[in-house]
C-alpha cells in the first residue's frame, strides 16, 4: 500500500480491492489490512499458508484470479497448487532478502555453528535461512554446518515458514506455538537449560559448559577456540585420558601438534581459574579431574 500511494495509486489499488476477498495468513498482515481501511475476509488461527491454501481448494477456482504475496521467496507448493486448481495465479514479491552489507559477520556465525560454538542460532525468516545455507556453501562447509545443526547446535526459527527450509533438510527445529519474537525467545529459554545443561563435579568445583563459555561454580568464564575445543573434549569423556595427537584433532584448524595442545591446556587453566580442572597424566596426555561421587553428595545434600 505504501508503494502504490508513492505512485499516485493507493487510492485506486483500495477501491479494487475492496471489491476483493481478502485472506491474511497471521496477525501482522491483518492488521496492515485494517490500518489500510480494508477487512479480510477470513484469517487462520494457525497462522499456516498451507491452511489458506486449504480454505482456497475448498471452491471451485476455475478462471478465479489470486494474487498472491511472497514473503521473500517463491511458495511452488503454493502456486502450483492454485494453478492446477484452474485459477490465474499472480506472484506479488513485495520484498526480498539480501545478503548483509558486511559478509564477515555470517561467515563468522557460520564458521561458530561448524565449530560447536554456539548452543543455538535463531532464524525469523525463511530467507534469511536460505542466505546462511548460501554462506555456508560458498565457505566450503555446508555438510559440517547442516551436521552441527543436527547434532548440536539448536536451530531455532520463529515459525513454520522459516523453518521449512531446514526441516526439508532434515534439521530439526524449535518454534514457538505463536509465530512472535518474543515467543521465540521465551520458548529457547525454555528449550536450552533442558537441552545443554550438563553439569560435571571437577576438582571441587561445578563446571558447565555453555556455548563459547563455561561456568565455574557459576561465573561465567569466555574461553578462545583453542582453550574451549581442549575443554569440550575432554568434557566428552569425563575422567579419561586423551593424548595430545587426540586433543590436536579438536583444535581449530590453526592448531595441529602437540605443542598446540599444551598451549591450549596452560591458558585453559589460567582462564577457568583452578589448574587442577584439567590434570596432566605423564607420558599419555590430559584428563578432567571428574569427580562423580562428589556430584552425587551433593545432590543427596540439596534433596535432603
Amino acid at each position: 500500500m505504501e508503494a502504490a500511494d508513492g505512485w499516485g495509486l493507493g487510492e485506486a489499488l483500495r477501491e479494487e480491492l475492496t471489491g476483493a476477498e481478502l485472506l491474511a495468513r497471521g496477525p501482522k498482515a491483518r492488521g496492515a489490512i485494517r490500518a489500510s481501511g480494508l477487512r479480510e475476509l477470513w484469517s487462520p488461527h494457525s497462522e499456516s499458508v498451507n491452511e489458506v491454501l486449504a480454505k482456497l481448494l475448498e471452491r471451485d477456482l476455475t478462471g478465479v484470479r489470486i494474487a498472491v504475496q511472497l514473503h521473500g521467496e517463491p511458495l511452488p507448493d503454493v502456486v502450483d497448487a492454485l494453478g492446477a486448481a484452474g485459477a490465474e495465479v499472480v506472484p506479488v514479491p513485495v520484498y526480498r532478502w539480501a545478503p548483509p552489507a558486511d559478509p564477515a559477520r555470517l561467515r563468522r556465525v557460520v564458521d561458530a555453528v561448524v565449530a560447536r560454538q554456539l548452543d543455538a542460532v535463531t532464524f525469523t525468516s525463511a530467507p534469511a535461512v536460505c542466505g546462511t545455507l548460501e554462506s555456508a556453501t560458498e565457505a566450503g562447509c555446508r555438510t559440517a554446518f547442516l551436521d552441527a545443526l543436527r547434532t548440536h547446535t539448536v536451530a531455532a526459527c520463529v515459525g513454520p515458514v522459516t523453518a521449512a527450509p531446514l526441516q526439508r533438510l532434515g534439521v530439526p527445529v524449535v518454534m514457538p506455538d505463536r509465530s512472535r519474537l518474543g515467543a521465540l525467545v521465551r520458548e529457547l529459554c525454555l528449550q536450552l537449560p533442558a537441552r545443554r545443561a550438563r553439569v560435571l563435579p571437577v576438582a571441587g568445583c561445578r563446571l558447565e559448559l555453555r556455548g563459547s563459555a563455561a561456568l565455574v561454580d557459576g561465573l561465567f568464564v569466555p574461553l578462545p577456540p583453542a582453550p574451549l575445543a581442549v575443554l569440550r573434549a575432554l568434557a566428552g569423556q569425563p575422567g579419561r585420558v586423551l593424548s595430545r595427537p587426540q586433543l590436536c584433532t579438536s583444535l581449530p584448524r590453526d592448531g595441529s601438534d602437540a605443542h598446540a595442545v599444551e598451549m591450549a591446556v596452560t591458558r585453559l587453566r589460567g582462564l577457568l581459574g583452578n589448574p587442577r580442572i584439567v590434570q596432566t597424566v605423564v607420558k599419555r596426555g590430559y584428563r578432567l579431574a571428574y569427580e562423580p561421587e562428589q556430584g552425587s553428595r551433593t545432590t543427596a545434600g540439596t534433596c535432603s
